[in-house]
This record gives structure tokens, C-alpha cells and sequence, in this order.
């Protein structure tokens, strides 16, 4: 019966806004990618899916707004997340798990409210060739925290080529004078050939029932420069957001990288103690119109001393079938150190992967090949 309801809600809102296009510029837009995901461990354990989502989640989302006067525009987004694979919806307890939010553009700048995609998430583009989100990004495989609910924001205009954004997500619950939101801060630099900025996420326990101390941090920064026909991308990072769970001994995130619950967290996991240093380095290359190449090395370094470590590497290729058609093939290899149990991830988690012994110390390997199509 969610099924049919979210269905119906669907379909009703796509006639509500083409209905409304001439009047409120309303657009619907989305995408649909989906990729045969193959990947090995050296335990010998391999799996083979068809996934969704190794670029883009694929999604059906509605956007647009109004102009009210005086320099001032109301906007607003709603964006759907859905298993190319299997046509279910991405987060069966929303009908919009990926954004939510209204918002009002003003002269000294945007601000917004809703469920909002974090910063680090946007500047995904600046982080390596394949926006961060595919096996063989190191930034994707630690996990980056993706969008929170609740969310003020402020964007500034971009002066002198510089950018500011600010976000604080509400925790909105009965303990809320014991417990602490999730803060944001990023800055966007560009400037001809060059980019550069960092991005950082910073959430505080639940004072009241927190054994460890430690707050969360998530910290990016960012260098890329436009050379000809290519770009080099360099990013490093360091976080405490890694844990264990069922899955390996790396393969959780002690606070949810999509909305923990009242964006909040207990303050009970000793993992909190544990940083890693995050460093990658990648290029592409246009070898013509439709086709581009592309390289990246990373890892990520266990501080602690715990031999939790990881290392990457990644080939891929893209091909522009047209304007909104790509082709895409990545290959990929991570390396766990003997404590570390990190595993592939891309934008959306792969239905087929491996857990457990098969990704704890292993080292692993991973073939993408896949089509995302925008509308």
C-alpha cells in the first residue's frame, strides 16, 4: 500500500507542476544510472549486481520558484532518491529522502530551510575526477556526509571569487537542551584555471548520555587547475566518523552521513577517538569531444596507531553518447591494512557487495561499467 500511495503522490505532483509551469517556472528534472558491479577480495569471495547510482543516484526531482519583487525570488526542491534497479524508492519512510527544503534568494545572498545536501556533498566535483562517488575515490569509500534534516542555510554572493556557506541542522527532540546540531562551514574560491576551498562538517554528542567526548568532524580541503584539456585534483581531509558494524570493521559512520536521527548522536562509540589523515590525487583528460580519461591514487592513514589504514587507486573513462547520455567503466583497487575493514561504495551503496571477513585486512578489486541518462 506505501508502494501505491508513494506512487500515486508521484504522479499527482508531476500533473500539479506541469500544470503550474507557466506560472511558477516549476521544472521536473532527474536522472537514472545504473552499472554492472563486479568486485573481488583477495579471500577469493566475489559478487556480481546490477546496481544503481555509481555517478548519481538516480532520482525525480522538482525545482523552481518565484519572483516576488524587489531583488527577491522563493525557491524550493524536492527530490526523490529511486533504485534504478528495482524501481523502489531509495528511503521507503520518505517521499523525499534527498532534498526538501524552501528557500528565498535575496540580495545579499540565499538562505534555506529543509532537508538540505551538505557542502562537503557539493563540492564533490572538486574533490577527484569522478565526483567522489565512485569505488576508487577514497572519500567515497570513508563516507561523506551526504544531507541532514532541519537545515538553515545561508549561501553569499560570490565576490572577488570567493564563497561563503553556512549551515546549522536543528536537533529537534524532547532532550534538545542536552544535544547539539550539525554545524557546516564551507568557502569556494575560483579563479580562472584555478579552484580551491574547503568544506567541513561538526556535530557535538548528547550531553547527557555521552561516555566519549569527542565531537565529530569532518574537514576537506580542496585544489584542482584546469590545464588545456584536463584538470589535476588534489584533496585531503581528516575525520573521526568511522566504525564498525555488521558489515566490516570500517564500514559504518558513527554519525549518519544522511540524517542521523534529529541529527544527534550518543556519544557512546570509543571510535570517536580514532582520526584518519584522507589524502587523493587525480587527473582526467579530454582526449576529444565525447571522451574523457581519467587516474587517481589515494588513501586514508590511521593516526591512532591502530594499522586501520586504506589505500586506492582507479582507472575510468567516460563517452558522451549526447548531451544527456554518458557511457562510463571504472576499474579499481583498495588495499585494507591488517585492522581496517573499509569496503566499496559509490553514490548510491552497491545492492551486490561484500562484508565481513571477505573486506576485513583484504585487499580488493572492482569493475564498474554503466549508462546515466539525465532529464
Amino acid at each position: 500500500m506505501r508502494q501505491h500511495l508513494t506512487a500515486a503522490g508521484l504522479l499527482a505532483m508531476a500533473a500539479a507542476c506541469a500544470n503550474a509551469y507557466g506560472q511558477t517556472g516549476t521544472t521536473i528534472y532527474g536522472d537514472f544510472d545504473e552499472y554492472l558491479g563486479v568486485i573481488r577480495s583477495s579471500s577469493g569471495a566475489q559478487v556480481t549486481g546490477l546496481n544503481d547510482g555509481a555517478i548519481l543516484r538516480s532520482r525525480l526531482g522538482f525545482k523552481g520558484g518565484e519572483d516576488i519583487g524587489g531583488g527577491y525570488r522563493i525557491t524550493f526542491t524536492l527530490e526523490q532518491g529511486i533504485g534504478a534497479d528495482s524501481g523502489s524508492a531509495a528511503d521507503a519512510t520518505r517521499l523525499f529522502d534527498r532534498q526538501a527544503w524552501l528557500g528565498v534568494v535575496t540580495p545579499v545572498g540565499e538562505f534555506r530551510a529543509g532537508r538540505q545536501n551538505t557542502q562537503v556533498f557539493y563540492i564533490g566535483g572538486a574533490i577527484d575526477y569522478t565526483e567522489r562517488t565512485t569505488f576508487g575515490s577514497m572519500f567515497n569509500t570513508f563516507g561523506v556526509p551526504s544531507r541532514y534534516d532541519n537545515d538553515l542555510s545561508y549561501k553569499s554572493p560570490r565576490l572577488a571569487g570567493l564563497q561563503l556557506d553556512l549551515h546549522y541542522a536543528l536537533p529537534e527532540n524532547t532532550g534538545a537542551t542536552n544535544n547539539k546540531g550539525v554545524w557546516q562551514l564551507a568557502l569556494d574560491y575560483q579563479n580562472g584555471p584555478w579552484r580551491t576551498g574547503y568544506a567541513g562538517v561538526l556535530a557535538t554528542p548528547n550531553r547527557a548520555t555521552a561516555t566519549v567526548r569527542e565531537r565529530i568532524e569532518y574537514h576537506n580541503v580542496y585544489l584542482n587547475y584546469q590545464y588545456g584539456d584536463g584538470k589535476i585534483y588534489l584533496a585531503a581531509g581528516r575525520s573521526n566518523n568511522s566504525t564498525a558494524n555488521a558489515n566490516g570493521a570500517n564500514a559504518g559512520a558513527i554519525l549518519s552521513l544522511v540524517a542521523s536521527p534529529n541529527n544527534f548522536f550518543a556519544g557512546t562509540d570509543a571510535n570517536a577517538r580514532r582520526y584518519y589523515n584522507l589524502w587523493e590525487l587525480s587527473a582526467d583528460y579530454r582526449v576529444g569531444p565525447a571522451f574523457r580519461v581519467g587516474a587517481m591514487v589515494g588513501g586514508a592513514h590511521d593516526t591512532s596507531g591502530g594499522g586501520a589504514s586504506v589505500r586506492s587507486a582507479n582507472v575510468g573513462a567516460y563517452y558522451d553518447l549526447s548531451k544527456r547520455t554518458q557511457l562510463y567503466g571504472f576499474a579499481s583497487v583498495m588495499k585494507n591494512d591488517d585492522a581496517a575493514g573499509f569496503r566499496f561504495s559509490s553514490s548510491a551503496a552497491p545492492s551486490a557487495n561484500l562484508a565481513g571477513n571477505d573486506i576485513n585486512g583484504r585487499r580488493l578489486t572492482g569493475l564498474q561499467l554503466g549508462i546515466l541518462h539525465r532529464f
